[in-house]
């Protein structure tokens, strides 16, 4: 196939305003937030309609062209790095609300509409959508399905997973699936948690159902200090022993406190070790005992610090903090590198006080930001790009992070899927085995391999060059991806 065959037939089949073919065109989609890594594809189609979209794919699956989704650029694992040969499918046009079911507590929404305004579209009616990740105002429905984003609320309120009811979504060649239903269970496989997390890998999606909640008649924030970091993760454990389970629980250490209240001025407490920010939500009745109950746990655990929001600007405000805290990175460093793994609670001061170990074996200083209630940690190495080879020590360290959360029983992401940057470490947390079948069902879906080849499921080859199984069988990488 030339490239010419591809761009003519593309040509006869979409209108010309739909693609982009020139390299200053093209520059904006050379990578998602993990912009360590870029490259510009062949050519970017941004279809209009349902119709154009299906014609792309088509197109791709007559020629065996490697086809890529993009919904807001804003993954953080390299999800939706182009290839060279290969089709950018943005879906940034599809950004209608279709329809909000009061009754029923559902939205009907495209796949580029943005995570914040389905709430905003839902709240004259006392309903919000609950997954809530730092980049909502932005990151947009059907990347949050493609890497099953969380966010700080996903402790009580579950990941994308648990708040979606049906997809739609082409195939490679074109055809369309249901995968769900209006229902709240539907017979046959669990196709929706399947496709959910499938970071593009299998189908394109083209409507999303999202389950709404109601709003709680009331929330508040206890932001309690800590004078070591050991002590906040413990209290973390204490809290959810208690039996307490906040709507939201995060942790930040002493160089994200101060990076934050540079950049945000949330008033902050800034010579604690580490905050922790515990919001609990319900009726006023239960907040209020709730509350009582979380700042005795707090003090047990050692506590220097302890507040309470007193009105709903004070709770915005703790929040922004945490909200903003990845761009604060900013005026720590030339550049950060945001790692995202999950492991066991009970882990959590084991696991932080090893990282600060490698951090300083590897001289790269990490902030720690992260989702403490459900063990969804978020290091953020810290380095600069211009320095020769210092990228690679950090995406060393970094992979070293992730192996750690594999040995205490943990896992390599939590939210922001595995894309391209952790796709040797897939080799640590799975065997040759279950990878082979994580490859079946890609074939089953997707044949000729065409859909985001090369990201989250590692081949058994690349498995043994990387030293972590042995190759028996399994499809060859893309060639592009390979060298990563």
């Amino acid at each position: 196939m030339s490239d010419n065959n591809l761009i003519n037939l593309l040509r006869r089949r979409l209108p010309a305003h739909c693609l982009l073919f020139h390299p200053e065109d093209l520059r904006p989609y050379e990578c998602d937030a993990l912009s360590a890594y870029r490259r510009l594809p062949l050519v970017v189609v941004i279809p209009e309609t349902l119709d154009q979209v299906r014609a792309t794919l088509q197109s791709c699956s007559e020629l065996r062209v490697p086809v890529v989704a993009r919904g807001a650029g804003t993954g953080l694992s390299g999800g939706a790095l182009p290839l060279t040969d290969g089709v950018l499918l943005s879906l940034a046009r599809f950004n209608r609300i279709l329809d909000i079911d009061v009754d029923n507590r559902t939205a009907r929404v495209e796949p580029g509409v943005t995570n914040l305004s389905i709430s905003k579209v839902a709240e004259p009616f006392g309903l919000y959508y609950a997954p809530d990740p730092s980049s909502q105002i932005a990151c947009s429905i059907g990347g949050n399905v493609a890497e099953n984003a969380g966010g700080v609320h996903c402790l009580k309120y579950g990941l994308t997973v648990h708040n979606i009811q049906k997809l739609e979504i082409l195939t490679i060649e074109g055809e369309p699936l249901t995968i769900g239903s209006e229902a709240l269970d539907s017979p046959g496989y669990d196709l929706l948690a399947l496709l959910t997390g499938s970071e593009g890998l299998l189908g394109v999606i083209t409507e999303v159902t999202v389950r709404l909640l109601a709003k709680p008649e009331t929330a508040q924030v206890v932001l309690a200090a800590f004078d070591s970091v050991e002590s906040a993760a413990a209290a973390v454990t204490a809290v959810i022993a208690a039996g307490i389970i906040p709507a939201g629980l995060e942790l930040l250490d002493n160089p994200a406190i101060r990076a934050v209240e540079k950049f945000v001025h949330t008033g902050y407490p800034e010579e604690a070790a580490a905050i922790l920010l515990c919001e609990l939500d319900g009726t006023r009745e239960e907040v209020a005992a709730q509350i009582e109950r979380t700042r005795t746990v707090f003090a047990q655990a050692g506590a220097s610090d302890l507040r309470v929001s007193r009105n709903e600007a004070e709770r915005q405000r703790f929040w922004a903090g945490r909200k903003a805290a990845f761009p604060a990175m900013g005026r720590l460093s030339p550049d950060y590198y945001c790692m995202d793994g999950t492991i066991p609670r009970r882990h959590l001061a084991k696991v932080l006080a090893e990282i600060g170990v490698l951090s300083a074996a590897y001289g790269l200083p990490v902030c720690n930001v992260f989702h403490a209630g459900d063990g969804n940690l978020h290091p953020l190495i810290l380095y600069d790009a211009n320095q020769p080879g210092e990228l690679e020590r950090t995406e060393e360290l970094g992979g070293r992070i992730l192996e750690l959360c594999v040995a205490v029983g943990g896992t390599i992401t939590g939210e922001h899927g595995v894309g391209l940057e952790k796709i040797n470490q897939m080799c640590v947390q799975f065997n040759g085995d279950e990878l082979a079948q994580f490859h079946a069902v890609k074939q089953a879906f997707d044949p000729h391999g065409l859909l985001n080849p090369g990201k989250a499921i590692p081949t058994l080859q690349r498995c043994a060059e990387f030293g972590a199984l042995h190759v028996h069988h399994g499809h060859l990488p893309h060639p592009e991806l390979e060298r990563f």
